[in-house]
Parts: structure tokens; sequence; C-alpha cells
């Protein structure tokens, strides 16, 4: 518990809450007779999270409009995001897992670490109010804003853009894969009305496509 508070910056009054916390469903399962999992501080964080990174966005960006404010939020509080604050903190070496989990590699897995890291901040927000949670949150995730931003869904966007104007079909198709299984290449273009508008390459389909959603959107400025 001090070496976990200590990454956190914050001490505990009631350590139980952040044990709470690092309980997964699937010990408390195995430990019957009121030992509650972190899924109630779970669902609590989310909200605590979701508050605490729109305050930040709505004053750090006061020019922006609601749409990218709300895209902004969504890159940063994703699961992938909160996965990557919780391998920082080495959440995943403070868990108690079930055995089933345990033996299937839960302490490395994504939803339960991202699940944990949101019932810690509902457990400091619990313990101290507003303001040690706010301080937390933006140091361990909202300072990585930029980072967040790479991974912003440009095929989404690229969608509502077209779809300003009626009639407008966006398809994506492979042009090419190269390389070993193990580490391919796959290239692939998107075309606006069966007119090429970007081209992007990437390791996997996905990141392909979405690479030249993003070179679409450069184009169009």
């Amino acid at each position: 518990m001090e070496s976990l508070e200590k990454k956190l910056g914050y001490r505990f009054r009631d350590r139980a809450l952040l044990g709470e916390a690092l309980n997964h469903s699937s010990y408390a399962n195995e430990h019957r007779g009121g030992l509650g999992s972190n899924e109630r501080l779970e669902f609590l964080g989310d909200s605590v999270l979701g508050f605490v990174s729109a305050e930040y966005l709505f004053r750090e960006h006061p020019d922006l409009p609601e749409g990218d404010l709300t895209r902004m939020r969504a890159s940063l509080v994703c699961g992938q995001s909160l996965y990557e604050v919780a391998r920082e903190l080495e959440l995943g070496s403070y868990l108690k897992l079930g055995r089933g989990e345990e033996a299937g590699g839960g302490r490395e897995r994504q939803s339960i670490l991202a699940d944990a890291t949101e019932a810690v901040f509902a457990a400091v927000y619990l313990d101290g109010g507003i303001q040690p949670v706010r301080e937390l949150i933006a140091r361990v995730l909202l300072s990585q804003a930029p980072a967040a931003e790479e991974r912003r869904d440009y095929k989404t966007t690229l969608q509502e853009v077209v779809q300003r104007r009626s009639g407008q079909v966006l398809t994506y198709h492979m042009l090419s894969q190269s390389g070993p299984d193990h580490n391919k290449t796959f290239l692939f273009e998107v075309r606006l009305n069966d007119e090429s508008v970007g081209c992007g390459e990437g390791h996997s389909k996905k990141e392909a496509e979405q690479a030249a959603a993003r070179d679409a959107l450069e184009k169009m400025g």
C-alpha cells in the first residue's frame, strides 16, 4: 500500500478504500464474507474521470467547439490511455486476482488494468475529495493529451466531414501488403465517390485505414 501511495502521490486516510480498488471480482468471488470487488468504485471513477477531464479541456481549449472537446476527451479517457496509466503505476502488481484470472495473465489484461485505474481514481476521490483526484488525474493522464490526440479516430472524423454534404460515399481499399507475417506493412487508399483522396500505411489494416483517413483530412485542410 505504501509503495503504491508514493506512486500516486497521495496518502490515504482510509486505506480500506485503496484495498477495495485493487480487489478484482474474481478475487472477491473466491473470498466470500463481505469482501467487495472494485466494480462499484470503477463505476464512480468513470464519472469522476469524465468530469475532471471535461473541466480540464474546457479550461485549456477555450476556443474549441463541443464536438472537438468531446473527441479529445474520448481519446484521453479511452481504455488504452487508462491501461498505459496502470502500466506506468505498475498497478498490476498490486491487484488481488482469483486463481483462474491469475493463471490467465490477468495482471497484464488491458480491461482489468483500465478498470482498476478508474477504481483507484474513485478511491482517492472518496478519501480526499475532488482536489487530490484532480491533481492525480492531471499528472498521470491529462499531461499526456498530445499523445492521446495521436490516437484520434480519423476515420470517424473524415466521415463526419464528408457527411456535411449529401450523397457522399467513402470506401477504403488495400493497395498492397509487404513484409513477413510477423511484421507486415499494409498500404490503404481512401476514396470519396470513387476518387482517391488519401493514402496511408500501417502494420495492421486498421492502422493503415486510419493513416489514409488522416492523409485525406490533411489534404482537405
